[in-house]
């Protein structure tokens, strides 16, 4: 029974409307399946408006542009996250400032923000973790007081909600992930939100290559012209082909793995009770959409060896990020803020098990007992090395 870690779902209609742009002869980008898929998320999040790009990393990117981010201003994130979320920022000069993280959801921990915050910080950039909100009360509270700008990066954070609101619409700024790994795909894509109407013209300018070609096709103006700076990233139209087909089963894609991740939690909550392990915390004002389940080991059992195990048993399983304050680069362009103990505790700890819209539950009762073999296994190792050290 090899089960692999992710399996990219379709819904049966990517090739139909594949099939339909090749049909129309437009490929570039912004054509009419873009212009749908701008459209649904636009409605379904209610943003003031939405810019596919083709990467959450390009979305980023265009946010640090419209910030006007000069070289030494400053940007509180997690140290926790993917590399995208600094990259996009040290691009533009900007120092990223690593805050540590909330132990129970691993987001950004919101009590430490405001003593991060100097003359030089112009924005806060929460990363909604495995698509469970930040605490964006506190964050925008920050924000209002000290007149800074919010970026959400939602890219694991589609479909998922806080306190009712859709991630990404609750800053200035959101940014999408519709990479293969992500429950919405197309298989490289993302896409900007953009939550304050006075960055909407110029957002559209940054997108194509600085210039107001959006505006001309919609005959706002007669020519179009190089406005401002900016680059191209947009993605094609079989890219939103694609996409359009997810999105229109996004619901049931969420319900889906929303079924598979309780499961999960059901067969793991007597490991958890048991001591063995801990599982995902999500607070009830927040509406996740399933994207990972992951497990913290034990702290003084080898995460690699039970790796390897659940390897010998067919069963891929992988960790998350090398946190970016103890990475070359995090060192060479940004700073810590605070002690980073939860942000390193986690990426030792963490686990991340198979989860994806067809696995069945055969299949997670299979790695669940494969998982907690291995972890008794080792603890009676433990055990009785222990005990033999105990008696020399």
């Amino acid at each position: 029974m090899q089960i692999p870690f992710n399996k990219p779902y379709m819904t049966g209609k990517e090739i139909q409307y594949i099939a339909r742009a090749h049909k129309l002869g437009k490929l570039a980008g912004d054509g009419d399946f873009t212009a749908k898929c701008h459209g649904w998320i636009e409605q379904h999040t209610g943003c003031n408006k939405a810019l596919l790009t083709h990467s959450c990393t390009a979305a980023l990117e265009m946010a640090a542009i419209l910030l006007d981010l000069q070289p030494g201003d400053e940007v509180i994130m997690p140290s926790y996250t993917f590399v995208s979320t600094a990259n996009a920022f040290v691009l533009r000069g900007a120092v990223p400032v690593f805050v540590d993280i909330r132990p129970d959801t691993l987001n950004i921990d919101e009590k430490l923000i405001e003593a991060a915050v100097t003359a030089r910080t112009r924005a806060i950039v929460p990363v909604h973790y495995a698509g469970v909100a930040c605490e964006m009360s506190e964050i925008l509270r920050i924000a209002k007081k000290h007149n800074l700008s919010v970026v959400e990066d939602a890219a694991q954070g589609v479909m998922s909600t806080y306190k009712g609101k859709p991630l990404g619409t609750i800053g200035d700024i959101g940014a999408y992930s519709f990479h293969e790994t992500k429950n919405v795909i197309s298989g490289e894509g993302g896409a900007l939100l953009v939550n304050r109407p006075d960055l909407a013209v110029r957002a559209e300018i940054i997108r194509e290559k600085g210039t107001d070609r959006a505006r001309f096709f919609r005959g706002v103006v007669d020519k179009y012209t190089w406005q401002d700076i900016g680059s191209s990233f947009l993605p094609g139209e079989i890219i939103a082909a694609f996409l359009l087909a997810q999105l229109e089963d996004a619901q049931n894609i969420t319900a889906l793995r929303l079924a598979r991740w309780d499961y999960y939690h059901t067969l793991l909550e007597k490991a958890e009770n048991e001591g063995l392990l801990t599982r995902p915390s999500v607070p009830a004002h927040c509406g996740h959409n399933a994207h990972m389940y992951y497990v913290l080991l034990p702290a003084q059992l080898g995460r690699q060896v039970i790796m390897d195990k659940l390897k010998e048993k067919l069963i891929s399983t992988v960790f998350h990020y090398i946190p970016l304050h103890s990475s070359p680069a995090g060192q060479h362009f940004g700073r810590a803020a605070t002690t980073m103990a939860v942000t390193d505790d986690a990426s030792a700890r963490i686990l991340r098990l198979p989860l994806w819209v067809e696995l069945t539950g055969e299949q997670q009762e299979y790695i669940v007992s494969a998982l907690l073999e291995s972890i008794n296994e080792l603890i009676h190792r433990k055990n009785y090395e222990l005990s033999e050290a105990s008696q020399a």
